[in-house]
């Protein structure tokens, strides 16, 4: 069977048996994927270019620990989370939750159109930026990543149901928010 027919933890399990193709092909599945969501957290390409440099190392380095009867995904988007954490803390970069550039693009349209998605822009990155961390989080898993409730609890460590109630306050203060600067 060719890697590109395999599960991610069958591709795993190859790779805990010393097959360098194998982690070339993980390293091939999620870069972009992590990439984006170190992205998400750091607010910089570069720091999450290194974030996940490093995360792809620390994989390498602890994939015999992998128990291949569990997810895979939710292991490496672990590790880097706790990669961008620890970085960010170092850094002290501010974490972030949306690439507006790839979310809102402006267009070629009229100059007026282009201003209007700006101010929306940023009045949407104020509002998330109001968020707590925690909250910023499973959005960014829940939404952008499009994880479901059980890899975001084993990717931030907390309850199933910790994550169904940090995204219904999350949406909620985010209406709060949005409420307050619209005066309503």
């Amino acid at each position: 069977m060719r890697f590109d027919e395999m599960t991610d933890e069958q591709v795993a399990y190859a790779a805990q048996k010393g097959d360098a193709t194998a982690f070339a092909t993980l390293v091939s599945r999620y870069e972009s994927r992590l990439l984006r969501y170190a992205k998400r957290l750091l607010n910089s390409q570069e720091d999450a270019q290194d974030v996940v440099q490093e995360s792809f190392i620390k994989v390498y380095r602890y994939l015999n620990e992998f128990d291949t009867s569990k997810r895979f995904s939710p292991w490496i988007y672990r590790i880097v989370h706790n990669e961008s954490i620890n970085y960010g803390k170092a850094r002290k970069s501010w974490l972030s939750f949306v690439d507006w550039d790839e979310l809102l693009p402006l267009g070629g349209g009229e100059i007026v159109d282009d201003m209007e998605a700006i101010r929306q822009k940023i009045d949407m990155e104020k509002m998330l930026d109001a968020l707590d961390l925690k909250y910023r989080e499973v959005l960014t898993l829940y939404y952008i990543e499009g994880m479901e409730y059980a890899d975001i609890a084993e990717v931030l460590h907390i309850p199933i149901a910790t994550v169904g109630v940090r995204l219904r306050r999350a949406r909620q203060n985010i209406k709060k928010i949005y409420e307050a600067r619209e005066g309503k």
